[in-house]
This record gives structure tokens, C-alpha cells and sequence, in this order.
């Protein structure tokens, strides 16, 4: 069936008869020569259609309140195995949970009709061809699928974003929103052309070969030891942590909470693929896997529903706008617990039970389930809660957490001083738009330049004011793409004293150990000499024979005693659950040259070797999955990606730039005194204003050396408020 006939996936259906279905598919032509023959009118009758419905609705209840007991019951475990770090960190909450519920009854209630019909032809039909108009409209509607679409009505001025992001773009107020689809750049491609991800089915051939298991891959290509890695002499350690902190505020992919038939939930090492388990599979003679009959686990994405074409799309959870939505969330229920409501001074919460030397701490989330308690059992430290559930992923992520969280409620007090008349809701606004137009500015202006180098002003010209026509949602593709910073990690946690020396008996700290574990910065010295660290100790350098850290390949949360798991066939899994197009396809898209064998790669990749082992895994570049051939490629002067990630990555920052109402250029977000004031700020200055640190680097995410490259506090210029008393 061709792509533009293909219409949502049943992957909660028989595989064998997905796979039967798809060696019987007729031409688009013939399709039409048997329209009159799937009259819905004459085959599927009202109450076929809405017990159907019904059906489905109780299916997933059901299903998602035995996911939510199961999740409970694993956390209540003695130990925890890597995949619950992994279930935490991209576990659906609120509206994100309503929106994958609705997406999980069209499919599952699509499926039902399937079966109930699928005996009535004599050849292999598309049930979204079977049901009218009318019954599409009606399924949309009483699923809660219309609530992609449905109208908003979004006021004419309003000086604030919404939390959600809708409104941004008053004639589209979609655009960007949270709990809405990724945008597609290319078409999606999957195994049947619905939703079943390449490279499921063995011995299926694409260009000619099959693709090869991506844990082998991962073996074959990206393996590094902790003791074989280059120090990036030019980039600090900052550099790497404020790429996460980035990524944070745009795109977080919530795996799918549940499995609607209930088979193989009980087992993280199973190999069968059963809807959303898509296990990663183990190759023969596996350096570190050695069990037989074994997978390593993976989910696949939520799904979201889609009113175009049916075909499987991943839900984006979070705004795509840069909007420091890590701090405040995408959706007003967390929003509003984040904030103290004890008082009406605009400020967020902070920890009630511990202080960073007198210094504010991100609050702990109320959950006696909570999965860092499981990384120090004696410590019994909850995870912070903060605007983005994956706050507690690493140590470095959680200080730059806290600085934010300090950096809002200290600007939220000189705004009161200046305006003692404000009230608490005005404080609360006028502060997160600070916030928000501070890490813009320190996106583009300090850390974009130094990671797409000579290719930054191609990519990404001089503003020229806000495009309606533009629409900012962060594209699927960009969900592999940044994850590029993978390859920046080093495989240990740096931290520092007062006189920037590894003297404390926590200085180099292996990285497994510090996932998920909030009680480190309680026990272990506070964010102080996490800060020192990174702002004087190296990122990796990404080098063609370096990709990737053990650390990150074979431990991944393998805080206990059990298998870690493998962070770039995780990346390579999902690209292919993701339906994205292989390396060719992505080249041609940015106007590359696309090459059609081995002597042409290795002259793309300017590496024989590397290019002979991507053919004797891939057979041709067409085929290389995408993620893990941009992060192959040189990097363009100046810069730390590739050609094809700096075309990506370019790509998408001008859309959330030019495509952002609230853009902090804009001329009607903030004032010219304003905007002269932001212009002058620096993470430097966040700093110095949030920790008890007297010295830092003046441009944070170059290597600095101390103290050749440090200076006092007192000579990085603070934030000028001045310019908001009314």
C-alpha cells in the first residue's frame, strides 16, 4: 500500500497479518477499482461501529490502570533494573497521559473494527477506507482525538505566553504546542507504510540489504573505553551540560505507558515484540552480553493522534518554543505547583527541608515512590521537582536547575523592590519572560556559534522580526538529531574546590554512580563545585573512533547490579521506531551530495575504515540510520557537528527563533532600554549572583583555565532591572 493511501497502525494487531497484509498489497490504481466495494454504508453497520468504540475505550482503561499498578508495584522493589530509570524519566503525566489515552483508543478501536470486518474481503483492505466520513469525524470526537484540532479562541494582546504554548501564532494556535506531533520534514517510513518500525521483520531487505541489529552497530562502531578518551581543548565542560539544558526546554519523546493486550509486561529481557515493547536484540558474540534468548528493553514512543493520514506520529510533550519550560512546565497544573503560594511575591518554590549553604534548593517531588530513594537506600533523598521531569538525570543538569530556580526568585525580588505595587502574578510573568529571553540569548548568542562554527550565519541570518508563516514545532528528525551531545560526554563527573583542584574525595566521580542521584548534591558539597567543574574541566571531544563513552554504552543506569543499558542503541532504536528516513534521504533533504557507495562515503566521511564498516554492516549509505551517520561526519570549521547536523540543527533554531511571537527581539516583547539591558547579561553573571563562587570564566563554554582565565565576580557586568519600574 503506498504511503499516501496508508492510514493509522494497528500495532496492537497480529503481526503475522500486518506482515500477510503487506506481501498482498495492491496498487493505488487497483485500490480504486474497488471503491464501490468498501461501502461502508453496506459492511459496517452503527452498532458495529460504536460498540467498537466502546470496546476499545474499556481495553485501554483497563490497560492503563494495570500499567499504573504495575509501575507502583516496581517501585516498591528492593532493587530497580536500568529500564524503571528509564519508564521515570519518560513516563506521561496530566495532559500528556489525556492526550496518549485518546491516541491509544483510535488505535486500539480502529483494530477492533479491523478484525470484525476483515472476514467480509477477499483481499487485504485499509479499514480507514471502510468507515465514511462521518465515522471518522465521529471516532476523532468521541476518542478526544479532535483536541489536535479543535478551534482556540486566543486573545488579541496579551504581554505573556502561555504555559502550553498556545496562542504563540493566533491564526495557527497549535503551532508549537505541547501534547501535539512532531512536525515532518520528510515523510515517515515505516516496515507496512503505517507505523510497524524498519528492521522488525528479519530477512527484510531495503535498497537490496538487510539493516543490521543496532546493538551491533553500537559494538561495531561507536565502542570507547573510559581511558581512551580525547580531552575538546576549546570546549568547556558547560558547553556540553547547557546542550542538555537546551534540549530540555524543546522536545521530550513520553514512551507508551502500556501494553493494550498485556503480553510480555512482566519481562524487561524478553525478545518478542509486543505492542509498545520493541526489544533491542543481541548479536551473536556480544562483548558484554553473553545470556542467550535475551533483549535489551525498549518502548516505543506514544503515539499522538493524527487527523491527516493516519500514520503513526510521536507525540512531543513539551512546548517547542524556547520558553524555559525545564523551569516552569508545559502544562498549568505543574506550573502552578512549582510556584510558592505561600505569599504573593512571584516566587518559585523552593526546599523546605535542606539549603545549599543558606542557598535555595529545588524542592523534592511528593512521592513516596519516588526512584532516586532507590540510588542511596540509607540517604532516603526523594528526586527535585522542577519543570521538566528529567531534572534528576545528572548531577550537572540538577545545577543548572537550581541556578535557574535561584535566578528567578532573586530577579522576582528586585522586581518588587523596583515595583512595590506589583502583585504576585505580575511578578511571577514578568520574571519567567526574563528567564525565558536570558537563555535565548545565551543559546544564540554563545552556544550556537561555537557548535555549528562557519555554518552559524548561513543557518542562521540576522533576525528580521517575527513570521507568522513559520511554524516553530520542533521536527521529528531534531529528536535524533540533537542527540548528538551524547558523543560530548565524559565518562566521569568533575568537581572542584574553592581553588579549582581535584582534591575532594569526590572529584572524579564515574558517571553511572551520579544518574538519578539528588542526594549527592545534598551530601557531597552542594552545586558549588559541580559548578567549578564544568566551567574548568573538559567536554569530550566526539572523534570518528570515540563516539560515544562506556559509561553511556554499556551502563547506563546500571546503578545497581543488573545489565546497563546502551544509550546509542537506544538512539538508533528510536530512530527507527520514529519511522525517520536513513542518511541518503536527510542529505539530499539539506542539498548535500548523497553518496551511492563506499568510495563516495569515504570521501564524505574522509575516513576508508570507518566507510568499509558501515557498508559491511549497512551494505549501502542509504541505509546507514540517520542519527548515527550525521554523527559520523567531520565537523565543519569551527564547530562540533557535521555538515548534515549543522543543515538540522540550523534549520530548526530558525524556525523556533523567527516562528516565536515572544521572541525577545521582537519589538513588542520588551522595550529598547529593555532589551539593551538582556543584551548585556551572561551565564557568568547567573553565576555569580546564584552561588557563593567569587571567580568564573567570562565566556563559560570555551575551555578556560584557572585563574589564567578567570576574573572576579566584580568584572562581569550584572543585569540592569532598572529598565522595568514603571
Amino acid at each position: 500500500m503506498k504511503k499516501n493511501r496508508a492510514e493509522m497502525g494497528r500495532t496492537v494487531g497480529l503481526l503475522s497479518l500486518l506482515i500477510t497484509f503487506n506481501l498482498l498489497m495492491v496498487s493505488e490504481s487497483n485500490l480504486e477499482d474497488y471503491d464501490d466495494e468498501l461501502d461502508s454504508s453496506e459492511e459496517l453497520t452503527g452498532s458495529e461501529f460504536f460498540s467498537s468504540i466502546n470496546e476499545a475505550k474499556q481495553k485501554v482503561d483497563q490497560a492503563f490502570k494495570l500499567s499504573r499498578e504495575r509501575i507502583k508495584e516496581s517501585l516498591n522493589k528492593a532493587d530497580l533494573n536500568p529500564s524503571d530509570f528509564l519508564k521515570y524519566l519518560k513516563a506521561p503525566v496530566a495532559g500528556t497521559r489525556t492526550a496518549i489515552r485518546a491516541a491509544s483508543y483510535m488505535e486500539t478501536a480502529l483494530d477492533i473494527l479491523e478484525k470484525k470486518i476483515q472476514n467480509k474481503y477477499l483481499r487485504p483492505f485499509n479499514i480507514t477506507d471502510v468507515l465514511s466520513r462521518d465515522q471518522k469525524e465521529t471516532l476523532f470526537k468521541t476518542t478526544g482525538c479532535n483536541y489536535v484540532t479543535w478551534p482556540i479562541h486566543c486573545p488579541l494582546n496579551s504581554p505573556y505566553r502561555t504555559i502550553t504554548g498556545q496562542c504563540n501564532n493566533r491564526e495557527h494556535p497549535h503551532f508549537g504546542v505541547a501534547n501535539h506531533a512532531y512536525a515532518r520534514w520528510l515523510p515517515a517510513e515505516y516496515e507496512d507504510g503505517i507505523s510497524l518500525p524498519r528492521g522488525l521483520i528479519g530477512g527484510q531487505l531495503y535498497n537490496g540489504y538487510p539493516l543490521p541489529l543496532v546493538r551491533q552497530v553500537s559494538n561495531e562502531i561507536i565502542t570507547t573505553s573510559n581511558e581512551n578518551v580525547t580531552p575538546d581543548v576549546q570546549r568547556s565542560l558547560a558547553f556540553m551540560h547547557f546542550g542538555q539544558w537546551v534540549d530540555h526546554d524543546l522536545d521530550l519523546a513520553p514512551e507508551s505507558p502500556t501494553n493494550i493486550d498485556n503480553r510480555n509486561v512482566h519481562c524487561d529481557s524478553c525478545c518478542n515484540y509486543a505492542p509498545p515493547f520493541f526489544p533491542i536484540k543481541i548479536p551473536p558474540g556480544d562483548p558484554r552480553i553473553t545470556t542467550p534468548g535475551i533483549c535489551l528493553p525498549f518502548i516505543r514512543t506514544a503515539a499522538v493522534c493524527n487527523p491527516k493520514t493516519f500514520v503513526r506520529e510521536q507525540l512531543n510533550s513539551i512546548t517547542s518554543f524556547m520558553d524555559a519550560s525545564m523551569v516552569y512546565g508545559s502544562e498549568e497544573p505543574l506550573a502552578k505547583s512549582l510556584r510558592n503560594q505561600s505569599n504573593p511575591l512571584g516566587l518559585m518554590a523552593i526546599n523546605q527541608n535542606f539549603t545549599d549553604a543558606g542557598l535555595a534548593l529545588l524542592p523534592f517531588e511528593i512521592n513516596s515512590y519516588s526512584l532516586c530513594l532507590h540510588t542511596n537506600k540509607t540517604a532516603k533523598i526523594p528526586c527535585f521537582k522542577a519543570g521538566d521531569g528529567r531534572a534528576n538525570e545528572n548531577l550537572g543538569l540538577m545545577a543548572i536547575h537550581t541556578l535557574f530556580l535561584r535566578e528567578h526568585n532573586r530577579i522576582a525580588g528586585e522586581l518588587k523592590t523596583l515595583n512595590p505595587h506589583w502583585k504576585g502574578e505580575t511578578l511571577y510573568q514578568e520574571t519567567r519572560k526574563i528567564i525565558g529571553a536570558l537563555n535565548q540569548i545565551y543559546t544564540y548568542r554563545n552556544y550556537l556559534p561555537l557548535l555549528l562554527g562557519n555554518e552559524f550565519y548561513k543557518r542562521l541570518p540576522v533576525y528580521k522580526g517575527y513570521n507568522k508563516k513559520v511554524n516553530p514545532s520542533i521536527s521529528n528528525v531534531f529528536s535524533l538529531a540533537f542527540r548528538f551531545g551524547h558523543g560530548s560526554v565524559p565518562p566521569f563527573v568533575p568537581r572542584l574546590d574553592e581553588k579549582f583542584q581535584n582534591l575532594l574525595p569526590f572529584s572524579k566521580t564515574p558517571l553511572h554512580l551520579t544518574f538519578m542521584a539528588p542526594w549527592r548534591i545534598l551530601a557531597e558539597g552542594g552545586i558549588d563545585p559541580l559548578v567549578r567543574g564544568f566551567m574548568a574541566d573538559y567536554s569530550k571531544l566526539m572523534r570518528q573512533n570515540q563516539m560515544m563513552v562506556e559509561e553511556l554504552q554499556e551502563r547506563l543506569f546500571a546503578q545497581l547490579e543488573h545489565i546497563g543499558l546502551d544509550l546509542s542503541a537506544l538512539n538508533l532504536q528510536r530512530g527507527r521506531d520514529h519511522g525517520l528516513p536513513g542518511y541518503n534521504a536527510w542529505r539530499r533533504f539539506c542539498g548535500l551530495f548523497a553518496p551511492s557507495n563506499e568510495a563516495q562515503l569515504a570521501v564524505v566521511l574522509r575516513n576508508r575504515k570507518l566507510a568499509k564498516q558501515f557498508i559491511n554492516l549497512y551494505g549501502t549509505p542509504e541505509n546507514i540510520d540517520i542519527w548515527i551517520g550525521a554523527m559520523a561526519e567531520p565537523f565543519v570549521p569551527n564547530g562540533r557537528v557535521g555538515p548534515l547536523l549543522a543543515c538540522l540543527i540550523g534549520a530548526q533554531f530558525r524556525k523556533i527563533r523567527d516562528g516565536d511571537r515572544y521572541w525577545w527581539e521582537n519589538r513588542d516583547v520588551f522595550t529598547s532600554w529593555q532589551r539593551r539591558a538582556l543584551r548585556s547579561d551572561s551565564f557568568s553573571r547567573v553565576i555569580c549572583d546564584n552561588t557563593h563562587i567569587k571567580e568564573v570564566s567570562r565566556d563559560i563554554f570555551k575551555m578556560n583555565r584557572y585563574p589564567r582565565d578567570f576574573v572576579s565576580c566584580g568584572k562581569i557586568k550584572s543585569l540592569d532591572l532598572s529598565a522595568w519600574k514603571e
